[in-house]
């Protein structure tokens, strides 16, 4: 076990126990979570209401919205470093709020899409204020294991949020998918105001100045485990977003899933939450490093391995979906981990810190997924050969930064 691993916890924040304050934080996530998934049903009667001629344009419902969240990441940490985690998140929240009243009485595309880049400039302070937030009341494994406690949460809700959208589809227009996202963040903003204490301690409040800033970014950007893990990370969220992006087409297209396609892709996600479950319970024991360590390689041998039967005209829909399974376990394994170990050894500017990693691992992911899906030429092989190189950069990366695997090998 490293020292920082094994380093004593701060007295717990006032006000607040263990099982609401992960439920909170878990909470903050599936707010960001639903903002995408839930729209996917209700596109083209947007589009058709909207009066959007090209088909592919209504996919800017959700790029727009994703194109607040990815950039304006970098933004709030240093908010949060100056007048606390509190404040900062509500003001996100409020954002949240009331641009998502406004896409319910949205009449044009072009009016949609204000309300949709600042639902993802809102949602964006959740995002980086969740890390923050656990950083500043946990570190090491403890911190690892709360952060998979809520991303069981945020794993589950791209199952159930294309269901919940369709359900308000049902009962009533788009619309009411907006209604709902403004009632979820007003609920969340009331929660955060009333229950959970501000958690920045006075002594690390540092003032908002150009100069002390850049400093905040220096410090995080030339931490060896910092850029290590959060590049590391980068590269395992570059293969999931290349999953969301071609899942369709290589189980349908590709692997004549058919009907099924939902069935099974419920099926790998709910093996992610599995993993992120398993981390919970064992991360404290094992440490972040050995389990961390040792799903990089499994991740990378199991996508080596589909590769492999794909390429050789070996693979079948059940040895695609088994196998990718255990890939997806794997990376549930090694996400929360290699994010706590590069938040780790920069809790002092956590805010700008967990800014940094959420704009590096953000649009990092997103273009290296993107990069995958345009890959696609009717089979699964492109996908697979970019899980496996993705995940063979992750391990070199971890290799350049601790030296070794399984320990860590230099002092923080």
């Amino acid at each position: 076990m490293s020292p920082s691993e094994a380093a004593p916890q701060r007295a717990p924040h006032r006000g607040i126990g263990f099982t609401e304050f992960v439920a909170l934080m878990a909470a903050l996530m599936a707010v960001n979570a639903l903002a995408v998934d839930s729209m996917l049903p209700a596109l083209p009667q947007i589009a058709a209401d909207l009066g959007i001629v090209h088909e592919n344009d209504q996919q800017w419902i959700v790029t727009a919205y994703l194109l607040g969240l990815g950039a304006c990441q970098i933004v709030y940490g240093p908010l949060a470093d100056r007048y606390g985690r509190k404040p900062t998140l509500l003001f996100g929240l409020a954002i949240y709020f009331a641009f998502s009243v406004l896409a319910v009485f949205a009449t044009s595309f072009t009016l949609m899409m204000v309300a949709r880049v600042f639902q993802g400039v809102g949602s964006a302070a959740a995002r980086v204020l969740v890390v923050a937030i656990v950083r500043d009341c946990y570190e090491g494994r403890r911190m690892a294991r709360v952060m998979s406690l809520a991303l069981i949460v945020f794993l589950a809700v791209p199952i159930l949020a294309p269901s919940l959208g369709q359900a308000v589809m049902l009962a009533g227009s788009w619309h009411w998918i907006f209604v709902v996202l403004a009632g979820l963040s007003g609920v969340v903003f009331l929660w955060v105001m009333l229950r959970l204490p501000e958690t920045l301690h006075p002594e690390d409040r540092l003032p908002l100045a150009f100069g002390r800033v850049g400093q905040a970014f220096r410090i995080v950007l030339t931490n060896r485990f910092a850029v290590g893990y959060m590049l590391a990370m980068t590269c395992v969220m570059g293969a999931l977003f290349g999953f969301i992006n071609s899942a369709q087409q290589v189980f349908v297209e590709a692997l004549g899933a058919g009907i099924y396609f939902p069935l099974l892709f419920a099926g790998i996600a709910l093996a992610i939450a599995l993993a992120s479950f398993t981390n919970s319970r064992i991360v404290e024991r094992f440490g972040m490093r050995l389990v961390s360590h040792s799903a990089i390689i499994g991740f990378t041998l199991s996508a080596a391995l589909n590769a492999g039967l794909a390429l050789t005209g070996h693979l079948s829909l059940a040895a695609f979906a088994l196998l990718q399974a255990v890939t997806m376990f794997c990376f549930g394994l090694t996400g929360p981990n290699f994010g706590a170990m590069a938040m780790e050894p920069v809790g002092h500017v956590a805010g700008t810190a967990s800014s940094v990693q959420g704009f590096v691992t953000t649009l990092g992911g997103a273009l290296l997924g993107f990069m995958i899906g345009q890959q696609f030429d009717g089979t699964a092989a492109p996908m697979l050969l970019g899980f496996a190189a993705f995940g063979a950069g992750a391990i070199l990366i971890v290799l350049v930064t601790e030296g070794r695997l399984f320990k860590a090998h230099h002092a923080h």
